[in-house]
């Protein structure tokens, strides 16, 4: 997920910009690198699996809105957007608000945002019906050959071999190996208003909002404000060579810490993994990015669907069962499904607060807060 469309989208942005392959490269690797690492550090300190590298949304949002900056504005903007962020984490508001928000609107938002990766699967079986049922067969017919296998993995290996009959790569130019480089930044008003803060909002809400929301729903004890600081520390640090951010991932923490990453006590270890592949992709960046621009995007897609199909399945299961909650959970669950930011702020943090304030003035939840009540009166 994060090694292949989140580099193509950086590839895409960089040239919009108008950067250079050295710049382009220098920007792929440390982004890679240091949050892979980052992510590393915080699953090994906390035995809690956190699992990340950028920020794939505000990629995105800079393939349209970075192209008038030049890559010294672009350094220092990214480094007020860590800087914003980082304040925001060493002020403990963020774990104030996540305690308040009840755990089913928090599964009916993960729900809804993975529904718009999982739906992919549909439009890459129309681009191409042999690579993608190559893919399909893999899905079910390696867990039949050992249960052992996770069907994922079937997917992939089956619709690698798919491509291979059916698809036509196309050629490409070879890159040249470069080290990262220091960017003297430059801070402008601009920068901050247009860029830095879309940015900060952007990885707060659609990156280490969801990571701490899947987190807590996995029945995990995040620490927030310190995943949060670090997350801003490590954009600032990278900004400095051309990158845009270093954090924790939504959709990847969302993905170790389910229970297709087996046991709780030992899910760490998938994003350890997980961390090391997005470090050693950053490492060999230079080289990795001329396979990447072999891929089809529907294979992207094809891949990314499926490996969220297991998490998409658990969250609907827990929101829906959640017989105190009707309509919060209901508006929560299409607001995240709607992808539409509004106000610079992403659909995953509009649903949540909908959907809190609507439990609000419903009455929505109570029954459950008194059995919990209840029982908390028993154990003692």
């Amino acid at each position: 997920m994060a090694c292949t469309g989140g580099a193509i989208l950086v590839m895409n942005t960089g040239n919009l910009a108008g950067l250079s392959q050295p710049e382009m490269i220098s920007w792929l690797s440390i982004i890679y690198f240091v949050g892979g690492s980052l992510n590393i550090g915080l699953s090994l300190r906390y035995k809690i699996p956190i699992a990340g590298a950028h920020s794939i949304t505000a990629a995105a949002f800079l393939s349209t809105a970075a192209a008038p900056f030049s890559p010294q504005e672009l350094a220092g903007s990214f480094m007020m957007a860590g800087g914003l962020i980082a304040l925001l984490g060493f002020s403990g508001i963020c774990k104030k608000i996540l305690e308040l928000i009840p755990k089913p609107l928090i599964d009916s938002m993960l729900a809804g945002l993975i529904l718009n990766y999982a739906v992919q699967i549909v439009p890459a079986f129309k681009e191409s019906p042999l690579v993608a049922g190559f893919a399909i067969l893999g899905f079910f017919l390696v867990p039949k050959i050992s249960k052992s296998i996770p069907p994922l993995l079937g997917v992939l290996v089956f619709g690698v071999l798919g491509l291979f009959l059916g698809y036509d790569f196309s050629m490409v130019s070879e890159a040249q190996f470069t080290l990262p480089h220091l960017i003297v930044p430059s801070f402008t008003a601009q920068g901050f208003f247009s860029l830095s803060i879309p940015v900060a909002v952007l990885i707060l809400s659609n990156d280490i909002a969801v990571a701490l929301a899947a987190l807590k729903k996995n029945g995990f004890d995040p620490p927030i404000n310190k995943a949060i600081a670090i997350s801003g520390m490590g954009t600032t640090f990278v900004s400095l060579f051309g990158g845009h951010s270093a954090n924790i991932g939504g959709m990847m923490t969302a993905l170790c810490s389910s229970d297709e990453a087996g046991q709780k006590e030992s899910r760490f270890w998938a994003a350890v993994i997980s961390g090391t592949a997005v470090a050693l992709f950053g490492i060999f960046a230079w080289k990795i990015i001329v396979i990447l621009e072999l891929l089809p995007v529907f294979f992207i897609s094809l891949v990314t669907g499926f490996s969220l199909l297991g998490v998409l399945l658990g969250s609907l299961q827990s929101a829906f069962t959640a017989t105190s909650y009707r309509y919060s959970i209901l508006f929560a669950f299409v607001i995240a499904i709607s992808n539409v930011s509004f106000l610079g702020i992403s659909s995953a943090v509009w649903s949540l607060l909908v959907g809190g304030i609507t439990a609000k003035l419903l009455g929505e939840g109570k029954v459950q807060e008194r059995t919990a009540a209840v029982r908390e009166k028993n154990a003692v």
